[in-house]
């Protein structure tokens, strides 16, 4: 019989440091020092509850090429765990390794060698500096914007509108075409004399297709405007899917008016997290993005990115992970994602009901029905062991393909056909589980209270 170790707060006798006479059953310091051993059984006790990604059962979130890869950026990250990037001119092989992987990625991007790029913690920050670095360049050499905007589809990443939020940036929304592709008309509609700049993605995530960078930039150069290309999810595949032979749209630095991108190396680049990169065509631009201080009493003080202590692991991760892939290996990691990605497609298309969104260019895409209740369908796929990501308008599935997923084609569309038949026997199912939840939370016209159920869902989820 296996023993699952106990967590510090239901060990016996209880030691707590809640005062006398109260009952607590949140968790406490452990008075006493505990064993490594002790230590990591509980860890992977608690790991054996998660979404089971090395079994192909999730389509986001983790990125795995093979196990012998996964071990070179295990290695590599604890080799450089202790060290810290806050301060490049005490480890210069930090230093080195992140020029490194910008220039890689430049290079792979149709950069030429006076872009110029930061190492970040994700897609995130990296969409934040470039956020931040637009408004700070507007202050200094626009200033008669005062109430700064930015144009971006409604497809773009909500990290884009996180990050407007936190600095004081308008948002201007303009849904896509049919297509889900920008719609560049629309968008040129809606510049302003306060525009920063514009936004499009490679692909945007929710239905895998590259905007039309090439007529976002005739449209940035007409306006004098800069162009930020968010290529999280694509910059490290759409390359290389390309030189494969696949129509890929033009969407990187070849294109003259893309002033800026963003790409993450812990998706395609297959690198440990967190790991992104935000690169600029010109030095100059960058510049806003670095924060000085020389007020200090604790001496002169500089950052490049929004972090301060940064961890080594996550970079010497990184620049393992582009070295021993090389093009070889992104290229043999493309050929594998196309070939899987169109096995889902044709048989996902082959079900009667079941559709693809657009015309994806990579591995990420998502699927609807024209008529059965997609939640009811999604529920009844996490009942046979797969984690589903459900979006919205329109109601669909999505799926991020990896070389893990090569495996397990056949055994996904065997139990979506299932669910579709199963689904299509009872729709009674549409007022249970989370089919219900989402159908009520698609229908309430307020946003507000959308907004307030998401927030209350955070609020519990993180509670001891």
């Amino acid at each position: 019989m296996s023993h699952t170790p106990q967590s510090p707060s239901s060990a016996s006798p209880p030691e707590s440091s809640a005062p006398t006479g109260t009952t607590s059953t949140r968790p406490t310091l452990p008075t006493h020092s505990r064993t490594a051993k002790d230590v990591l059984a509980e860890l992977a006790a608690m790991r054996s509850r998660d979404a089971r990604w090395h079994d192909g059962r999730t389509f986001s979130l983790v990125y795995h090429d093979t196990d012998e890869h996964l071990q070179l950026l295990r290695d590599a990250y604890t080799m450089f765990l202790a060290e810290n990037a806050l301060n490049p001119m005490a480890f210069p092989s930090l230093r080195r390794m992140e020029t490194d992987v910008v220039s890689m990625c430049a290079g792979i991007l149709g950069g030429d060698d006076e872009v110029v790029g930061s190492m970040t913690s994700g897609g995130t920050e990296s969409l934040f500096l470039a956020m931040k670095t637009y408004r700070d360049q507007a202050r200094k050499e626009r200033p008669h914007i005062t109430a700064p905007e930015v144009v971006l589809p409604t497809t773009a990443h909500p990290a884009l509108i996180k990050s407007a939020h936190y600095l004081g940036v308008k948002v201007v929304l303009v849904p896509p075409g049919p297509d889900f592709r920008a719609d560049v008309a629309a968008m040129e509609r809606a510049i302003t004399p306060q525009t920063l700049f514009l936004v499009g993605s490679a692909p945007a995530y929710p239905h895998g297709v590259v905007d039309r960078i090439t007529e976002l930039s005739d449209l940035a150069l007409s306006r004098s405007l800069p162009l930020h290309v968010d290529a999280c999810v694509g910059g490290f595949l759409l390359p290389f899917v390309r030189k494969l032979g696949f129509p890929v749209p033009p969407f990187d630095f070849a294109v003259p008016g893309v002033t800026s991108m963003s790409a993450d190396l812990h998706k395609y680049g297959f690198a440990a997290k967190g790991a992104s990169t935000v690169m600029y065509r010109t030095a100059a631009l960058r510049r806003h993005q670095f924060y000085v201080y020389s007020g200090w009493p604790g001496g002169l003080f500089g950052s490049a990115t929004v972090l301060g202590t940064r961890p080594g692991g996550a970079i010497a991760a990184a620049w393992a992970s582009l070295t021993a892939l090389g093009h070889e290996g992104y290229l043999r990691i493309a050929g594998i994602i196309m070939k899987t990605t169109r096995a889902f497609i044709d048989g996902i298309t082959a079900i009667p009901d079941l559709y693809v969104l657009g015309q994806p260019d990579c591995g990420v895409f998502a699927y609807a029905s024209r008529e059965l209740d997609l939640m009811a369908i999604a529920d009844q796929m996490e009942e046979r062991g797969w984690h589903i990501d459900r979006q919205q308008l329109p109601t669909a599935i999505h799926l991020t393909i990896t070389p893990t997923h090569a495996a397990i084609v056949e055994r996904y569309l065997g139990d979506l056909r299932d669910s579709v038949a199963y689904v299509a026997e009872h729709p009674e199912l549409s007022s249970q589980g989370a089919a219900a939840m989402y159908g009520m939370l698609m229908h309430i016209p307020d946003p507000s209270m959308v907004d307030e159920f998401i927030l209350s869902n955070f609020d519990s989820l993180y509670r001891p």
